[in-house]
């Protein structure tokens, strides 16, 4: 019987189908198999890469070393340079090449941020190549190490304080130098950094009910750090410090105390007759006055 046109469009539909499996059969073998060519090609290249650069770990050729060091350095292969510069510089230290070295591995070091080595060898640049052609900015690199390295307030600030101070050395130095600017702006925001410990610690103090602590600290605080953005805060604490250690001691303690407490509470309202505290600090004052038998009806300082 003839084929129906129904039948015959199956045939063209599975003979279209087939012809097209075997089309993307063919092109995925293809594909999988440049794959495996290209992985195989990167893995030849990436072993002869490694087995380089291990030759030239192993060389005794120092001046070959050096040369590759410096194509690191400049491609910025920081840890291959690295290691190839701390085989060779003792050998190049006192030369020409020893300071071009510990400049690199310096600057090295800072890529990779490990600040706390790199301002090591910046400091040793310093120290041994005292006109020497980056002598500058390895004073002022030795100084910023320091400064990335500082931690957050509450932590020790050894750091912090060392980069002050050698900040403080670069601008002494260079005082016209390009970067001065920049150098001012790092030391006020350590300057902060300082305030802050300093009010963190004298705060915590208080927080322990430590209140004769307490007033030593906010009181060194303040003195060392006149300008600082906690002032009134501290000069609070402070005062009320001395109310609680006042209320807190001794009778035969407590009349000097109270008064010291009274002494204090006219600075502070000198300082801040406004201020964000003055419920509490008229507290303060009237539970003294009480003590000392004082007018409360007619303070010395009207407060706000």
């Amino acid at each position: 019987m003839p084929q129906t046109s129904n039948e015959q469009n199956k045939h063209i539909l599975f003979a279209f189908i087939s012809d097209n499996m075997k089309f993307y059969s063919n092109f995925a073998q293809l594909f999988f198999m440049r794959l495996r060519i290209s992985i195989a090609l990167l893995i030849v290249l990436l072993a002869s890469s490694c087995g380089g650069y291990e030759k030239i770990l192993k060389s005794t050729d120092f001046d070959l070393k050096k040369a590759k060091a410096k194509e690191y350095f400049e491609a910025a292969k920081y840890i291959k340079s690295t290691e190839l510069i701390e085989q060779i510089l003792p050998r190049f230290r006192a030369s020409e090449s020893g300071e071009d070295l510990t400049w690199m591995i310096a600057q090295s070091y800072y890529g990779m941020k490990q600040y706390d080595i790199a301002g090591s060898y910046f400091s040793s640049y310093v120290d041994q190549f005292g006109y020497g052609k980056h002598i500058e900015e390895s004073t002022f690199m030795s100084a910023l190490c320091e400064y990335n390295s500082a931690p957050r307030a509450e932590l020790d600030q050894d750091n912090t304080r060392k980069a002050i101070e050698g900040f403080k050395i670069f601008l002494a130095r260079y005082p016209y130098n390009s970067r001065s600017d920049e150098c001012k702006k790092l030391m006020t925001d350590l300057q902060e950094r300082l305030v802050e410990k300093s009010y963190l610690s004298a705060k915590l103090y208080y927080d322990m009910t430590q209140y004769k602590a307490a007033v030593t600290a906010l009181s060194n605080s303040l003195k060392e750090y006149a300008e600082t953005k906690y002032r009134e805060e501290m000069m609070f604490l402070k005062l009320s410090s001395l109310s609680l250690y006042a209320k807190n001691s001794y009778d035969i303690k407590q009349k000097e105390r109270y008064q010291a407490t009274l002494d204090d509470y006219y600075s502070f309202m000198e300082e801040f007759p406004k201020s964000l505290y003055a419920k509490d600090v008229k507290k303060i004052y009237e539970d003294t006055a009480r003590y000392l038998k004082i007018d409360t009806e007619t303070p010395k300082v009207n407060i706000q």
